[in-house]
């Protein structure tokens, strides 16, 4: 048999493992450091990844002693995530990132139990454990749905796993900073986490892509995310820079890679670059509460107030035109109230001359 890496019909199999073609039919292979001089004894796998069979037979090829069960949480876990590229709705790379973190959840509460014995009682017993942060709680739900109708379809799992549970109120989501927290902000927040807060406020981008961005994304003026676009949608919008933004960037050092850099000189990731923010934000009181994804929305809410359309602050911002519409909503309130107040105003006064002439 001889190994053929072109036209394989596998994607994104694990490390150590390796298909080969024989007679027609392709088979897979676990080994240890194959190709070097120290590689381990080859192992037959089951042929189908996207099985719990093949998960736990690769977990024993690797050392794992002892019996493992094929139908347990995990397994169900590890059988959904090497099926993900086959999907019909195919998963962004953020969503597959967002899931991974979240069915961790599930792993540590049900790991090693048997998956067909999971009801919706269990999931909303941990929804409640969660309570005290909605956030988290929402996206463990939604991972979970997602796992719980491939899991359904493929006979994993017995009965949908979050009919009748539904999400925590978040307190409207995150919304846009006031015009005294950018004050505060622009005279208070210091150091890498002030040019991270610049680049959010004027560039409406999620805090993954802003880490991202640097000199090399520059073209005629705005800012290309490149060919892989935003992290968790792929989408490659044209952020125009500011007058603002460029007076501010003239000042920071020219040099390659991104424009901000932790403290030992490394690119920042998201986290990392919010653990940085929320430990000036407790020295500041006028942010108490700011969330570093509430400035996507102060970004779109302060291109609605330059009369942009929703569709054209949609392609600068890379974002769906439902969700410049929920980012809005906010400052579309606001100026129904002013133009109530004026319509107000302009009766009253109406009515002032009229009972002045009677």
């Amino acid at each position: 048999m001889r190994s053929r890496k072109k036209n394989s019909p596998f994607s994104n199999l694990p490390r150590g493992v390796h298909a080969i073609q024989a007679r027609g039919k392709w088979y897979l292979y676990y080994q240890r450091g194959r190709g070097t001089p120290i590689a381990g004894p080859r192992t037959k796998l089951p042929d189908n990844p996207h099985t719990p069979e093949f998960w736990v037979a690769l977990r024993q090829a690797q050392g794992i002693i002892g019996a493992v069960r094929t139908d347990t949480v995990n397994a169900v876990i590890d059988a959904y995530i090497v099926d993900w590229p086959k999907l019909r709705k195919k998963l962004s790379p953020g969503t597959q990132q967002i899931y991974t973190r979240h069915l961790k959840i599930a792993r540590d509460a049900w790991g090693e139990l048997g998956a067909k014995g999971l009801r919706p009682s269990h999931v909303l017993e941990v929804m409640k454990n969660l309570a005290d942060r909605p956030g988290v709680a929402n996206n463990f739900l939604g991972a979970m749905r997602a796992l719980s109708a491939w899991a359904l379809l493929n006979n994993h799992i017995e009965v949908p796993l979050t009919k009748g549970i539904g999400l925590y109120e978040t307190g409207g989501g995150h919304k846009p900073w006031t015009d005294e927290q950018i004050g505060a902000a622009l005279e208070k927040l210091t150091g890498e986490v002030r040019k991270g807060f610049l680049l959010l406020y004027y560039t409406g981008q999620r805090g993954s892509d802003m880490v991202r961005l640097g000199p090399t994304m520059i073209d005629d003026g705005g800012f290309d995310l490149g060919w892989r676009g935003q992290v968790k949608t792929g989408v490659r919008p044209w952020c125009p820079i500011m007058p603002e933004l460029a007076a501010e960037m003239a000042t920071w050092p020219k040099r390659p890679g991104p424009f901000i850099l932790n403290a030992q000189g490394k690119p920042f990731t998201r986290k990392v670059f919010t653990d940085n923010f929320q430990e000036q934000r407790a020295k500041i009181p006028e942010l108490a509460g700011c969330t570093l994804h509430g400035l996507r929305a102060t970004a779109v809410s302060r291109l609605k107030r330059f009369g942009l359309s929703d569709s054209t602050i949609a392609d600068i911002v890379g974002m769906s035109l439902p969700m410049v519409v929920r980012y809005t909503r906010f400052e579309d309130k606001r100026a129904s109230g002013k133009a109530a107040l004026i319509q107000i105003e302009e009766r009253m006064a109406k009515k002032k001359l009229e009972r002045a002439k009677a």
